[in-house]
Parts: C-alpha cells; sequence; structure tokens
C-alpha cells in the first residue's frame, strides 16, 4: 500500500510545483527600453509610466499595456493651403513624436497610436493654414520658411503635451505651385 501511495504523492507534488511556476510566469511582465507601460487593475489605471525592466503584477487582477516611446515620424498627406493674396501653395511636410506620458497618452487618445497621429495631423494643418495665411507666396517659397516651421513647432509641443506627446520636430519637405498660380508667377 505505501508503495502505491509514493506515485501519487510525486504526481500532487509535481502539479503544485508547476502550478507554482505557472503563477510566478503570469505575474512577471518585463518593460523593453523602447517601451513605456500601465498597469491596469479591473480595468482601472493603477500604475503609469514603468521604467525598462522586469516587474510583478497580480495575476487575472492586474492588465499590462504596453506603449512604444521610440521616435515616430508622421508623414502627412500634402495639403492646399491659401496664402495672403489668396493664392493657393501645396505643402508637405512632417513631424517627429513620440510617447512622453503614457497615462496622459491613454486618457487622451485611449492609447490608439492612428488617434494620436490624427489629431497632431489636425494640429499641423491648422498652424500650417495659421501662418501661410499672414504670407505672401514670396514670403513662403523664398524667406519664411525658417520662422514657419519655428512658430509650428513650438504651437505642436504646447498642443502635443496635452496627448501625452513629446513633439520633437516639425519640417517642410516641399512648397509647390499649382499649375495656373506657377504659370503667372513666371509671367
Amino acid at each position: 500500500m505505501a508503495l502505491s501511495r509514493l506515485p501519487m504523492s510525486r504526481n500532487v507534488l509535481l502539479s503544485v510545483i508547476s502550478a507554482g511556476v505557472a503563477l510566478l510566469a503570469t505575474s512577471l511582465f518585463t518593460v523593453d527600453e523602447t517601451q513605456t507601460a500601465l498597469r491596469f487593475q479591473l480595468g482601472e489605471i493603477v500604475e503609469a509610466n514603468y521604467q525598462p525592466g522586469l516587474h510583478w503584477k497580480w495575476p487575472l487582477i492586474n492588465n499590462i499595456r504596453k506603449f512604444d516611446r521610440r521616435l515616430q515620424t508622421l508623414d502627412t498627406d500634402p495639403e492646399r493651403f491659401l496664402t495672403a493674396e489668396k493664392k493657393n501653395v501645396i505643402v508637405d511636410s512632417f513631424a517627429m513624436s513620440r510617447i512622453e506620458d503614457a497615462l496622459r497618452f491613454y486618457t487622451a487618445v485611449g492609447g490608439d497610436p492612428v488617434q494620436a497621429n490624427v489629431r497632431l495631423d489636425q494640429i499641423i494643418k491648422d498652424g500650417l493654414r495659421s501662418e501661410f495665411s499672414k504670407r505672401t507666396i514670396q514670403e513662403v517659397v523664398s524667406g519664411d520658411r525658417d520662422q514657419i516651421m519655428e512658430t509650428l513647432s513650438r504651437l505642436l509641443k504646447e498642443q502635443a503635451t496635452l496627448l501625452g506627446i513629446a513633439a520633437v520636430d516639425v519640417r517642410i519637405k516641399r512648397i509647390d505651385l499649382p499649375a495656373d498660380v506657377s504659370n503667372s508667377v513666371f509671367n
């Protein structure tokens, strides 16, 4: 009789050990150097902006949501803007940003990078529209590009902070004139 109980107690011991290992494995999580994370407890945020490394959580009670903190490039579609002389120009620009505050990012845009890009794109386009409407075509094309980018960078940094994003830079890649405006400028 004693011999038949020995394998069963060994099976119970192995089951307990494997359950303990599984519990430990689901209790630990890592945050990579390129990430930040939020910890939720039953759907409510309880801790934010985890630093890289190994961290602990309660299994089944806590969820972890990770966000990429690397520099992201938002390449906007070329857009038409009116100058002070009511002439159209086609402007192609891009911006670089990264997630700075995961809690604010999650509450502002639901943690959705696509939604964040839509909001940043709108801020950039509104800023460009405002800046181009104050200048003539000659000012836009020849000399005020640096001033426009500086003003736009300042505006984007202020607005992006409200989204938990650090705007690093905004650049105008190209300013084109529509064909009809090009002909009148050359004439």
